[in-house]
């Protein structure tokens, strides 16, 4: 065997410089018992939760896994974060990612115990009913999903819209759902027949928001117009007239009726014979002042505030009157229709008064933010202030204050949270050459950060910037813009020094001599431009300052795309907008070689450290490897899905990174041609990258606004393994993509199973089926050992198996109750479903055995009843497992019944408990403690405020 070359793993190291992702949608968060205090946003795969008062991200939970900066993360895994949704109890937070999983998180630890696979797409909606115990998901992938969060399983899948699905609500007053997609459609779902009942089609364009308002008889739609429309909700009383005919009885409550789209959209709403449980009629519409659509639709947790925002910056509010207000507004109206008429010695109007409905839905302000709005949340305190927040496309999150008891509103914004990062793209990065600092510069600002705490050290405006470079010394920085300037910053004052126009066009590219008394830029404007440092006087001060001054030129026939030195400064590569690079002599500025082959612009190149090698990189997507002594094309290597946007050698070795638009960094051998890892991280196009003079960290930039931190670790890393988990992923993934398994004698209509086959649920099916042969495998050595005995006519020692014997010497039975109590509750249906029916009998006689014992019966029971619906016609027809059947059908309802008598006392004596300390304290046991907790509260700051006031 031959040696191996052995290479050291770059792994991720933080994640910095991003305030909040544009994707996902922000959420208030109740913790330290306040509700309008933090706020739960999407970071990429993580979810970051910022004090808003402080400006910083919350400080609590000292239990937490992970801690950056001090401060809290709930870590995601890979995917990026959809969507977020807390509970009603505020102790947990549900979080949908891009690949159609959700995780749920509790806020007191920041850990996730619990985890649903349910849809093929990314997660757009989630919504908890009224108790939290259940929660509904809606997704890219049409379907909805209902979830059972305590017993941690899904109950259903509903299928029914054609498109994506934009909203979904649960009524709290009957068990019903309401849904809206991008098919234009909302439909209506009872839960208890699991099937859609109703479905509205008055819209023209897709349904982008929804909003339940007056304690649920009325729901508001957005769409992709600017109206609003708003329709009464009627419920119908399940309990019909005792003398209403029978046909009518039967036509008006059958559960089992089907829905006919077609049907339904010939037929006016008022006449629609779903009309069984719900009459939905249009009442009218209220006008947005935005003309484009709707992005998000809400009311505050009252119903009393309604508020929505379309793709601009300017979020509308609006004030929903409650049914007392609405009478009072009434009779004042009739009183002064009553004057007037007595007035004009008219007759008294007949109930001929109304409120429009402009009047029951009052517009309470505008609120413009400084950005375009992707998301809001809002809360109203009993005092009558309106917070809200708002997640900006420009990396900010902005809170405004709203006092609705003036006689104006106006709002506030009264915190801003900025300094995590920057407002556009990082679209140039670079290293100091101590390895401590890091430079990032985008369209409107450069930041310093220190690369140990990551926190922004130095933030200066600028133009657009394009490229950049650090000033040997560190003191300084060099900064190459999209206008043609170069500026010149220093890093101790953080005053702009200098702005020199070097160029006609855009500064693409900038370059340190090795010799760091200069560096090179090449532009738009067809010219290499040579500079110096120099020591200038300044007219304000008597010390001298470092300036810039242009030596050379060298005019070209192409745009200048790159320029690199050779590590000698003997030669200079020009990257051209030909799709060539040419190397010229640094001296003579004498052509010296060409390097052509590249089918699109060479968009970035380096040089190795000896100078024998030069790398391009292009928009064709391949990456090339050159000898830089005759220019012979070395190699030519598919390196990303989409242009090679930055490459950089490691110093001192032949290793190079490149980054591309496809969202992935590679790292590459250069003398073996060989691909030696993939960064994955990032979720859009990385900009740019950068690595450490001493080849230890790397930083790389995004289009989704974030920076991250690479490094070099001590783990070495075989090409080998790296291939066999790369062919893993790649199964693991074709696995997801695979059909679902068909369940015997279910049709694929409007429900399903709520879960889907994933790697997990194949192996955890794995383990039920190794477990079983274990179990075989023992019982005919128990067999074959008693047949010994019996034959020696003397006890034998019966050897152990060393499994049982690292779970405590428990039997073979026990050890598959074991294995199968392991199984994940969200993942026991799928697991089931995959698992051979070989296998099956073993598991009813063994499930047999366990309710005897009176052991797991819940888990048994849900995993015996989805077993006979899957395998009902195997299971019926095999004459051996009727007396096992048989035995199960006794012991199951015996056990069951047993279950429910002890939770029915065990709730009964809870109740005798609460009844008596009620009587005893003379108090609402559960319903004033907290009442009594705000008010002590609300006191001891009281106690404070004044302690302060007196110091």
């Amino acid at each position: 065997m031959g040696l191996t070359r052995q290479y050291l793993r770059y792994g991720p190291a933080a994640l910095f410089g991003l305030v909040a992702s544009a994707r996902g949608n922000a959420a208030f968060v109740a913790l330290r018992g306040e509700r309008a205090r933090c706020v739960a946003v999407p970071a990429c795969e993580h979810v970051f939760v910022w004090d808003t008062r402080k400006g910083e991200k919350a400080r609590t939970w000292l239990s937490l896994r992970l801690r950056w900066q001090g401060v809290l993360i709930l870590k995601g895994l890979k995917q990026e974060v959809s969507c977020l949704c807390p509970s009603p109890d505020g102790l947990h937070l549900a979080v949908g990612y891009e690949d159609g999983s959700i995780r749920i998180f509790s806020l007191l630890s920041g850990e996730t115990n619990i985890t649903f696979n349910g849809h093929k797409a990314a997660v757009t909606a989630l919504q908890y009913d009224h108790l939290g115990g259940r929660l509904v998901s809606g997704s890219k992938d049409t379907d909805v999903i209902v979830w059972d969060v305590i017993n941690e399983s899904g109950l259903y899948r509903l299928r029914g819209h054609k498109d994506a699905v934009t909203q979904v609500l649960f009524l709290k007053e009957k068990n019903l759902l309401v849904t809206s997609g991008k098919d234009t459609l909302v439909k209506w779902w009872d839960l208890d027949t699991q099937h859609c009942f109703k479905t509205l089609v008055g819209h023209r364009t897709e349904v982008w928001g929804m909003a339940l308002i007056s304690e649920e008889k009325r729901l508001i739609t957005g769409s992709g117009d600017s109206e609003l429309r708003v329709w009464d909700i009627t419920y119908i009383q399940e309990v019909k007239d005792p003398d209403e005919p029978e046909s009518k009885k039967s036509k008006g409550s059958s559960p089992g009726l089907e829905e006919n789209t077609e049907e339904n959209e010939s037929l006016e709403l008022d006449e629609c014979p779903e009309d069984r449980l719900v009459k939905c009629s249009k009442v009218g519409s209220i006008m947005r002042e935005g003309r484009d659509r709707i992005v998000t639709l809400a009311t505050d947790r009252t119903g009393k505030i309604l508020a929505c925002h379309g793709t601009d910056v300017v979020l509308e509010v609006f004030s929903v009157l409650s049914e007392e207000e609405v009478q009072k507004k009434l009779e004042k109206k009739m009183k002064k229709a009553k004057k007037k008429a007595k007035q004009n010695s008219e007759e008294e109007p007949e109930r001929s008064v109304e409120l429009s409905l402009q009047e029951e839905i009052q517009r309470v302000t505008n609120i413009k933010a400084s950005s375009k709005i992707k998301s809001f949340d809002l809360i109203l305190s009993p005092k009558g202030e309106l917070k809200i927040i708002l997640l900006l496309q420009n990396n900010i999150i902005e809170l405004y204050n709203l006092n609705l008891l003036a006689q104006v509103p106006q709002a506030v914004r009264i915190s801003r949270i900025t300094i995590g990062g920057h407002r556009t793209d990082v679209r140039t990065l670079a290293f100091s050459s101590d390895n401590i600092a890091i430079l990032s510069a985008a369209a409107e600002s450069v930041k310093i950060w220190n690369r140990s705490t990551l926190q922004c050290i130095r933030t200066m405006d600028c133009e657009y910037a394009l490229c950049s470079l650090f000033v040997p010394g560190d003191r300084q920085v060099v900064i190459g813009t999209k206008t043609g300037k170069l500026q010149l910053y220093d890093l101790a004052s953080g005053s702009l020094l200098e702005a020199v126009n070097a160029h006609d066009g855009a500064v693409w590219s900038i370059a340190l001599s090795p010799d760091q008394r200069g560096f090179v830029t090449g532009g738009a404007d067809k010219c290499v431009k040579f500079w110096e440092f120099e020591l200038v006087k300044d007219e304000s001060s008597i010390q001298k300052r470092l300036s810039v001054k242009h030596v050379r030129v060298l005019q070209l026939d192409e745009d200048v795309l790159c320029v690199r030195y050779s590590p000698n400064q003997k030669l200079l590569a020009v990257s051209l907008l030909d799709c060539t690079v040419k190397i010229f002599y640094v001296d003579t500025l004498k052509f010296f070689l060409s390097l052509y082959g590249h089918k699109l612009p060479v968009l970035c190149m380096d040089i190795s450290s000896d100078g024998t090698l030069i790398v391009t990189g292009s928009a064709d997507r391949n990456v090339k490897i050159w000898g830089l002594d005759f220019g012979d094309c070395h190699r030519s290597l598919f390196a990303h899905d989409d242009s090679v946007m930055y490459l950089q050698f490691v110093a001192k070795s032949h290793l190079f990174f490149t980054a591309g638009k496809d969202g992935k960094i590679k790292q590459w051998d250069a003398d073996k041609f060989e691909h030696i890892q993939t960064l994955e991280g990032h979720h859009q196009e990385v900009w740019c990258l950068a690595l450490s003079p001493n080849g230890d960290y790397m930083v790389s930039a995004s289009h989704d606004k974030s920076l991250r931190l690479w490094e070099r670790t001590r783990e070495p890393l075989v090409l080998e393994e790296e291939r066999e988990m790369q062919r893993e992923a790649e199964y693991e993934e074709s696995v997801a993509k695979e059909e679902q398994p068909v369940v015997a004698g279910e049709t694929q209509g409007e429900t399903g199973l709520a879960g889907k086959k994933t790697i997990e649920t194949i192996k955890a099916a794995e383990r039920i089926m190794e477990a079983i042969e274990l179990y075989r495998e023992e019982m005919a050595k128990l067999k074959e050992h008693e047949a010994i005995c019996k034959a020696a006519g003397k006890e034998v020692p019966f050897p152990v198996n060393p499994i049982l014997r690292a779970y405590g010497n428990i039997t073979p039975s026990a050890y598959v109750l074991e294995v199968f109590k392991k199984v994940k509750s969200s993942e026991l249906e799928e697991s089931l479903l995959v698992l051979p029916f070989s296998y099956v009998p073993d598991l009813l006689r063994l499930f047999n055995e366990y309710i005897n014992q009176g052991s797991e019966v819940e888990l048994l029971c849900r995993a015996l009843l989805f077993l006979l619906k899957i395998h009902f016609g195997q299971i019926t027809s095999n004459h051996m497992l009727v007396t096992v059947i048989e035995n199960l059908k006794k012991t199951t309802i015996s056990r069951v019944s047993e279950a429910r008598d002890v939770l029915g006392f065990n709730i009964a004596g809870l109740q005798f408990l609460k009844r008596e300390i009620e009587a005893k304290d003379e108090v609402s046991f559960f319903a004033d403690a907290t009442d009594r907790f705000e008010e002590k509260k609300k006191k001891r700051k009281k106690k404070e405020k004044m302690i302060l006031a007196v110091l």
